[in-house]
């Protein structure tokens, strides 16, 4: 069974409801179908449904067992602006009812109050636009540092992770990170990464050096990164600096990485910084034809996940199904 197959057999088995506020997304009504049709998740569309349906019929999209809620034309929204007056008190109830109007808003009020599981959004909003929201409604306590990974499954692999199934972190949040946000990102992402795949996680601290084959602040900053997770988390297969081929072909880290614990293996690539990360996934998702899941968000007490806006069904479809699984946990 593939590791999409899997994922879908295990969100299948318990159930959850995702909303999601873009409705008016050809890519997005497309996915909504799939998943509904395949019984795999519910789903709660947010926006006007005339329009919604119409704009399903125009494409010949079925949107039968889909439930669509307009936001500003349901007694929900004077709820969820009262509660959002309470927990945010930079916000007065007026400007609580103005905003909760805003799918993006209601959406992540739906999931605050568990009127759903989980919420899905990016392909038509921004990530600065969905993580801002949500980082005021959803840190959880004691949270470090949010951040986000992609989870990346590359096709007719024959590299270290034969199965092709990564992690990669951070590409959409964390801009430069210092070593200590570096390293609480490598320690968060290994846990997400066995969380969904069920495999022990190996951690690359990615540069353009590798044990010291350059020097500069740049690859001191990743080296302080990887031992300080290194003794935070001792029973963590994690090593760097390491250039990518040194991290992920078995047969270049003998050469230049031979004392590895990884021995170019790793299964999760943590980027130095964000240029690094968003170049990477995205040469990966386009060159190697590979599906990209997320940003899939770290340290919020709620499953709130982001799309890349070139999102195709597919990646949509797949970041829904692991924001259901991150529900079922």
């Amino acid at each position: 069974m593939s590791f999409i197959e899997e994922i879908k057999a295990r969100a299948k088995a318990n159930k959850k409801t995702i909303v999601l506020p873009e409705a008016m997304d050809i890519r997005v009504l497309k996915a909504t179908e799939i998943l509904v049709s395949e019984d795999i998740v519910r789903i709660v569309l947010l926006g006007k449904e005339d329009a919604i349906r119409n704009k399903a019929k125009e494409q010949a999209i079925s949107l039968e067992n889909v439930e669509i809620m307009d936001p500003e034309q349901t007694e929900k929204t004077e709820q969820y602006a009262n509660f959002l007056a309470q927990i945010d008190s930079t916000v007065c109830i007026e400007e609580a009812r103005n905003l909760v109007k805003d799918p993006v808003y209601f959406g992540m009020m739906m999931v605050k109050l568990e009127d759903a599981d989980g919420y899905v959004s990016g392909a038509m909003n921004t990530t600065k636009d969905i993580l801002k929201t949500a980082m005021r409604i959803f840190k959880k306590e004691g949270t470090k540092i949010l951040s986000t990974v992609q989870l990346m499954v590359v096709p007719n692999y024959d590299y270290g992770a034969k199965d092709g199934v990564y992690i990669f972190s951070d590409c959409a949040l964390n801009e430069n990170p210092g070593y200590l946000a570096l390293s609480e990102i490598a320690m968060t992402s290994a846990k997400t990464y066995e969380k969904f795949t069920g495999k022990q996680a190996k951690v690359a601290m990615l540069s353009y050096s590798t044990f010291g084959s350059a020097k500069s602040e740049m690859t001191e900053k990743v080296i302080k990164a990887t031992q300080r997770a290194k003794s935070k988390c001792p029973d963590l297969l994690i090593d760097g600096e390491l250039q990518l081929d040194s991290a992920i072909v078995p047969e270049v880290a003998k050469t230049k990485a031979p004392n590895s614990v990884l021995h170019g293996d790793a299964n999760v690539l943590i980027f130095p910084d964000i240029n690094a990360g968003n170049i990477g996934c995205k040469l990966v998702e386009r060159l190697a034809k590979a599906e990209m899941f997320g940003p899939i968000c770290q340290g919020l007490e709620k499953p709130i996940n982001d799309l890349s806006r070139g999102c195709s069904v597919d990646g949509i479809v797949g970041t829904i199904i692991v924001t259901a699984l991150q529900a079922q946990k």
